[in-house]
């Protein structure tokens, strides 16, 4: 008690009007989340207790802004699990960011009957565009400052997918790509590295997006992970020296439609026996071999094998402690999901910038979530991609530009 009489005495001495009552308040809230993680814990920080179940890890750096002001916090981290304050409400800038898109659509006059009855639900009639503009403005400032933010150190690991949205362009509505990037640095930790907006098969989309990320620092990628879309296969290849795997669950699903729907679960079952394999070898003369039982009844199918072998198993060139979430674009599909429940609620976007503002907001805080986890790979497996070949063993096969 008497340390926190001196800490409340310097506060006054050191502050002036204008910010003592915001570092009161940051201060209080600190307390209050070391008390919380102290009964987390079972014991105080430095305290020795037989009543201890965890430990502190360090701090994670987060700001928090008020009617106050902006607070600096620092928020304690665990050993063994997770602590997030209840009080900085982890959703709440998506959620703004959606009541600012259904805002700014419907007093443009381009929302439609559902989306007019919901903003009445929220009780945001009346709502004036100062109000809306002055809302718009904080949160683009954020968004903005996080997608264009330095990428430091090397990202061995690179997922990129895809998720399409409507928007208004010129008095017509049009379906654009909101592509995402994921990546895995050195630690072992996962990333938003950017968002991008444009169409889908312009080669000259994908490769200015990749061109902005390396010029914003992204480096050392050895495997990009992705859908075989032609224009950014090619774009991979000029600006990553890097493989490329083909997502494994996109192509499975491409194998399929060259079989008749009785014998889907068959044809699966036998292409997943390729990937039950311990390592690269055997696994291509499983896949040959599978692909030579299944031409003589589908031709289609069996030259799509032959022409995919490379690419579909790129993965398992990288450490097998890797390999289940090397495969395929799933580690993306989560968040494209969440995209896709907060953009159905808007329908049609009135420009390109609500969605930015909105899909941004949504990568923002799922990123922020990521940082008070445990890595996405243990810091002992990503050891071995320090070198240029993972395995020690050359590389099947490099991105061809299409």
């Amino acid at each position: 008690m008497t340390d926190e009489r001196m800490a409340f005495r310097e506060l006054l001495q050191k502050t002036d009007d204008s910010g003592f009552l915001r570092n009161v308040a940051q201060m209080s809230l600190q307390r209050l989340m070391e008390f919380e993680v102290d009964n987390l814990c079972g014991a105080g920080r430095h305290e020795r207790s037989e009543d201890r179940v965890n430990q502190r890890n360090g701090y994670r750096d987060r700001t928090f802004e008020t009617r106050l002001g902006t607070m600096d916090l620092r928020i304690p981290k665990l050993r063994q699990g997770s602590y997030f304050p209840a009080f900085l409400e982890p959703r709440k800038t998506v959620e703004r960011a959606l009541v600012a898109v259904i805002q700014e659509a419907w007093i443009q006059g381009v929302s439609t009957r559902k989306v007019d009855d919901l903003v009445q639900a929220m009780g945001m009639t009346g709502i004036s565009k100062s109000q809306v503009s002055e809302l718009c403005r904080e949160i683009d400032v954020r968004v903005g400052e996080f997608l264009n933010r330095r990428i430091e150190g090397e990202w061995p690991y690179l997922w990129l997918d895809a998720t399409y949205l409507k928007v208004r362009e010129g008095g017509r509505i049009v379906s654009i790509a909101a592509i995402i990037a994921l990546g895995v640095n050195a630690d072992g930790r996962r990333e938003i590295l950017g968002l991008g907006l444009g169409p889908s098969e312009a080669a000259t989309f994908w490769l200015g997006f990749l061109r902005g990320l390396q010029q914003r620092g992204l480096s050392g990628v050895k495997l990009v992970i992705s859908d075989a879309h032609e224009g950014l296969k090619a774009a991979i290849a000029q600006v990553f020296q890097a493989t490329w795997q083909r997502c494994r669950v996109h192509f499975m699903r491409n194998c399929l439609a060259h079989v008749a729907k009785g014998q889907h679960s068959v044809v699966a079952a036998a292409i997943r026996t390729v990937f039950a394999q311990e390592d690269r070898k055997a696994a291509g003369e499983a896949w040959r071999h599978v692909a030579d039982q299944l031409r003589p009844r589908f031709a289609k199918l069996a030259a799509l094998m032959d022409e995919a072998e490379y690419d579909v198993l790129a993965f398992m060139d990288f450490p097998a402690a890797h390999r289940a979430k090397l495969h395929s674009t799933n580690p993306l599909e989560r968040l494209n999901k969440e995209v896709k429940r907060r953009a159905t609620v808007v329908g049609i976007f009135p420009n390109e910038a609500s969605i930015t503002r909105l899909v941004g907001a949504i990568l923002l805080e799922q990123n922020d979530e990521w940082q008070l986890q445990h890595r996405y790979m243990t810091l002992e497996t990503m050891t071995g991609l320090a070198s240029d070949d993972p395995l020690g063993k050359p590389q099947q096969l490099a991105v061809k530009a299409a």
